[in-house]
């Protein structure tokens, strides 16, 4: 079970109130974890990913054990920490200025 958390507007999106769980295939990958929270939640397709190209909105950031994985390609593996549950997998929305 993959624990993902969210930002709150995507939250408020998706009507969930904490973090949320996803069974993701084995090996779980950056873009498993994508594809399950998308199935999970209809509502956020769109948001997180383009439609069309699959990447990554500009203002949308991933981070796994301390670690920014947004350049990461798709088929990119999570840490164990993260595949194991112990750790969150961080959608984060990014904020531009000084």
């Amino acid at each position: 079970m993959i624990r993902v958390v969210l930002p709150a507007h995507l939250r408020t999106l998706a009507h969930v109130d904490r973090e949320v769980e996803l069974q993701v295939e084995s090996p779980p990958t950056l873009g498993g974890v994508l594809d399950a929270l998308e199935a999970k939640y209809p509502v956020l397709r769109g948001t997180i990913r383009d439609y069309d190209t699959l990447k990554r909105r500009p203002f949308v950031r991933f981070f796994a054990c301390q670690e920014d994985m947004s350049h990461e390609l798709p088929d990119t593996p999570l840490p164990d920490a993260v595949a194991r549950g112990a750790e969150p997998f961080l959608v984060v929305g990014a904020i531009a200025g000084g």
